[in-house]
């Protein structure tokens, strides 16, 4: 798992760790959204949540060389690696709240146990064959988003194709409406407690990171 330490966004400390866990304790899923600058294309990661250890993030992401930069057209055209990011929450998520200052929003899943460990299992299958057989980012085929819910499927997820799955910057919109995310609330309130920059912030390298970007966010 990478758990990096981050001084600024090009200025860190590598740090990788190893750490074993067991299905039976993993209990939800949370869904990420942020936001180079907000608009309809974003990107989407998951958190797998476990009673008994701190999250297992996992971000499906392009692999870029020295100097390059992603570019969305350049992606259909077989120029970035697509890579599988395993790291700590407070990795993957401080780096863009923290150091690259991407609106970041976390929206808890009503998905049960069952169905947060047999995506997990599809995710570890197809980490290994990525392994063996790499593959290109594809905006549209092969990305972050369409991989999610094709896993998802994979799993047992039930519903169609829509719009909001490659305007995946309006994703979260769909999660609502769905029902996938709690309802109890509007979209609007949801969506303003969701947003978690300034918890994040304040909790910069704190050992109860992932607790404290939690603490304003509506029960699952």
């Amino acid at each position: 798992m990478r758990d990096f330490d981050y001084r600024s966004r090009n200025d860190f400390t590598v740090r990788y760790e190893e750490r074993e866990v067991q299905l039976s304790h993993l209990k939800a899923i949370d869904f990420y959204v942020s936001y180079f600058m907000e608009g309809p294309v974003g990107h989407t990661f998951l958190s797998f949540m476990f009673d008994n250890v701190p999250p297992l993030t996992i971000s499906i992401e392009t692999r870029p060389e020295i100097g390059e930069g992603f570019a969305p057209i350049a992606s259909m055209f077989k120029q970035f690696e697509l890579i599988y990011v395993v790291g700590t929450e407070r990795d993957l998520v401080g780096v863009r709240t923290n150091h690259r200052n991407e609106p970041t929003y976390l929206y808890r899943l009503n998905s049960s146990a069952g169905d947060a460990r047999r995506l997990l299992l599809v995710y570890l299958e197809r980490i290994n064959q990525l392994a063996d057989h790499p593959e290109f980012y594809h905006l549209l085929t092969n990305s972050c988003t369409i991989n999610i819910v094709r896993y998802a499927n994979a799993a047992g997820r039930g519903g169609r194709l829509d719009i909001r799955h490659l305007l995946n910057g309006l994703i979260d919109s769909y999660l609502y409406q769905s029902g996938r995310i709690n309802t109890d609330v509007s979209f609007d309130e949801l969506r303003q407690r969701s947003l978690i920059n300034l918890a994040a912030q304040a909790a910069d390298g704190a050992p109860d990171f992932s607790e404290r970007i939690r603490a304003s966010l509506p029960p699952r």
